[in-house]
């Protein structure tokens, strides 16, 4: 395996991974000269089940050789990859070094899309919990760099969630950049033929080109 290596995470409100979120994303970093996989995390699976499924893929490629390890996710896979990036680590192998997020799920305790959240957290999560698994609540000076893309025009993942991060990893002083478009509904995936937002994968490979990948 490469020494710099992509894992991406397809959306799916923790219910199911969308096809258009997932190989077609590996094809296109791989275009663009990237090492990239698709891992199936688990779904209708309550936390930490999906965290831990992460990281373990994550020890698995360390372990393979690679020394750049980024995480790429779309909407719930958004919130795996940002999650992953961010909660405190179990063991250092487990590391990522950089997260790209699309149209992430930020907030467990928004009252938008409920569904990512009763499907992780279940229904009758109390406050603790929703903010244990909130990406915003979890940011450090040390968190890993972050690319985030959004549309404005979000209806199912409103672009508050990404305005969220982006405020705490400003507040942190971590290197990120954010990309907000105006069109686009959710679940755009390489978002071809969507206008402005159909950039997003060049210059997400073009930020992850910048660290090294």
């Amino acid at each position: 395996m490469e020494s710099s290596h992509v894992i991406v995470l397809p959306g799916g409100g923790y219910t199911m991974l969308s096809d258009n979120e997932a190989e077609v994303i590996a094809e296109r970093l791989r275009s663009f000269g990237h090492s990239a996989s698709v891992f199936d995390y688990p779904v209708h699976t309550r936390h930490p089940g999906p965290l831990a499924a992460v990281r373990a893929e994550i020890r698995r490629v360390r372990a393979a050789g690679v020394e750049r390890l980024a995480l790429l996710g779309f909407s719930a896979g958004g919130h795996l990859a940002g999650h992953a990036a961010l909660a405190p680590l179990g063991e250092p192998d487990e590391r990522v070094d950089a997260a790209v997020l699309c149209y992430p799920v930020v907030s467990m305790e928004l009252a938008t899309h409920r569904g990512s959240q009763d499907e992780l957290l279940g229904p009758d999560a109390g406050g603790r919990i929703r903010a244990a698994t909130s990406l915003d609540r979890l940011v450090t000076p040390d968190a890993p760099p972050f690319f985030i893309w959004h549309t404005a025009a979000d209806e199912a993942v409103p672009v508050e969630h990404a305005y969220l991060l982006g405020q705490s990893l400003a507040a942190h002083a971590v290197p990120h950049a954010l990309h907000v478009f105006e069109e686009g509904e959710h679940g755009l995936g390489l978002a071809e033929g969507s206008g402005a937002a159909e950039q997003w994968s060049r210059l997400a490979s073009e930020w992850l080109r910048a660290r090294g990948w």
